[in-house]
């Protein structure tokens, strides 16, 4: 396959994967009692979805990112200096976020109300972390390719906690709405 041809490629499954999160989403968002995420019942076919859609965007990125590498033609001490640690930092605080609640929680089941660890500043540290990772690779490229795929990446993570908060408010109830007034949704 000629380069073009991976791009149009990958591109299309980043956007379809993003559009199809960002629709769900903003679907449950706006009409909670018919949303789709959290789900009512976290099936493995459920979760499977998801996190395949999430993958998807993550690693169409990561590909148009490879293709396109400093298309801007951002000195090295910029991309490697700031999209480096921006990645790795990202990275520590999802997989402790992961660790912290559990992959069925990360994977929309209730499994407890959690409050502390990065959750203290936090109500969505994984989703920081994410818009985190995504944000240094974006950097770290410098990549023209990979921009539209980043860009809905980060409205799937932005619009993600829109969808969960009444979900949590209504499964958690006071211990929710009490936590909620102390801490940020972002940071």
């Amino acid at each position: 396959m000629m380069t073009i041809e991976i791009y149009i490629a990958t591109l299309a499954a980043g956007l379809i994967a993003g559009a199809y999160m960002l629709g769900m989403l903003v679907l449950s968002a706006i009409y909670p009692e018919k949303r789709t995420w959290p789900p009512e019942h976290a099936t493995k076919a459920i979760k499977f979805r998801v996190w395949l859609m999430t993958i998807l965007i993550f690693a169409a990125a990561f590909v148009l990112g490879a293709l396109d590498w400093n298309r801007f033609e951002w000195p090295a001490a910029i991309r490697w200096g700031i999209g480096v640690p921006l990645i790795v930092l990202g990275n520590i605080a999802v997989w402790n976020g992961v660790f912290k609640i559990g992959m069925d929680a990360t994977s929309g089941e209730a499994t407890g109300l959690k409050t502390d660890g990065l959750y203290r500043w936090s109500r969505n540290p994984q989703y920081v972390a994410d818009i985190t990772i995504l944000l240094g690779w974006g950097v770290l490229t410098a990549s023209l390719w990979a921009l539209p795929v980043l860009a809905i990446g980060f409205a799937v993570l932005a619009v993600a906690p829109f969808a969960e908060e009444p979900w949590l408010e209504k499964v958690y109830g006071e211990d929710y709405r009490s936590y909620r007034l102390r801490v940020p949704r972002y940071i």
